[in-house]
């Protein structure tokens, strides 16, 4: 058994957000890549889980790999947080093009308007920046088309609508499917702020005012389509950039294409001599099921028992 670390929380504290409420409205917005989406079949399926869905008009664009230009998306964002009706926002899925709107956002209408905003993979761009520009949590989980719409393996979409209706609390454990046994790298457990995502993605914003604040941090990794050599490449670029220095622990997600066994060697090289736990195989990201995580939450993390737990709420009821 690992010993417990003392808790160094230096990570700003990030505000908890309003829950969903029963017959809320979910507003789809589309601020990376494009994908077809027939809108009264995504309605239909909104409106069957109890909620209204308003779609904004880059959804149904395309710009090349974009869905719809800078303008349009950045004005969906904007329209989304600022419109008081909208209790929570999905994006319609990934790809690219978040990492373009970072220094166009107005910081301070999300930090007056903070919502529940939903997504991972390019989304993991707007989860950093607003971690260090507005101040208030945000979920690495589903997105619409790719997961929910599609209808992931459960719990994929309970543990979306659970953590955001707010029945998970402080005190509470996420639960993770016994079917998918997660790997101890390194044993311990620690308390900190979850913070990351996409592992290119939090590599990219290094040296921008976007960048991702470890210190005191649980950080969450997950990525897709990387071979072996260029996760290693990803992992040493975080050493060398000191972002792996001042870290509680770090959760892995999954890291499809990748064996497992080589990919517990490499975290065992690169994170073992940190000193901190390390749990891998955690079902968020690009896979299936997909479970939700909350980022800027404060959790502890049991490297030992392979458990996470809330330790707040992190919304208000």
């Amino acid at each position: 058994m690992g010993s417990l670390r003392p808790v160094r929380d230096s990570y700003p504290e990030q505000s908890a957000v309003s829950a969903l409420p029963e017959g809320g409205v979910i507003g789809l917005i589309a601020p990376a890549g494009p994908v077809a989406l027939d809108p009264l079949e995504a309605r239909q399926w909104v409106r069957s889980r109890g909620y209204e869905l308003r779609i904004f008009p880059g959804v149904a664009q395309r710009d090349g790999y974009l869905a719809g230009s800078d303008e349009v998306r950045l004005q969906d964002l904007h329209d989304a947080f600022a419109d008081p009706e909208i209790d929570a926002i999905l994006c319609l899925r990934g790809g690219y093009g978040c990492p373009r709107l970072l220094d166009r956002i107005d910081y301070p209408l999300l930090a007056r308007n903070p919502k529940l905003l939903v997504g991972y993979s390019d989304i993991t761009a707007l989860h950093l920046a607003i971690a260090r520009h507005a101040g208030f949590m945000t979920f690495h989980g589903p997105l619409f088309n790719i997961d929910l719409f599609k209808g992931k393996l459960p719990p994929t979409e309970s543990a979306l609508f659970d953590m955001l209706r707010g029945r998970l609390k402080a005190g509470d454990v996420l639960e993770h499917p016994k079917a998918f046994p997660l790997t101890t790298v390194a044993p311990g457990n620690a308390s900190g702020r979850l913070q990351g995502g996409n592992l290119t993605l939090i590599c990219t914003s290094l040296g921008t005012p976007y960048e991702i604040d470890t210190d005191g941090v649980i950080l969450f990794i997950e990525d897709v389509n990387e071979p072996l050599y260029r996760v290693d490449r990803l992992l040493t670029h975080l050493r060398l950039a000191g972002k792996l220095e001042g870290l509680e622990g770090v959760l892995v997600g999954d890291f499809a294409g990748v064996d497992s066994e080589a990919l517990a060697r490499l975290l065992k090289q690169e994170l073992g001599p940190l000193g901190i736990p390390v749990l891998a195989g955690w079902r968020s990201g690009h896979c299936d099921p997909n479970l939700t995580l909350p980022l800027g939450a404060k959790v502890r993390l049991d490297a030992d028992t392979q458990r996470l737990m809330l330790e707040q709420d992190v919304v208000l009821l």
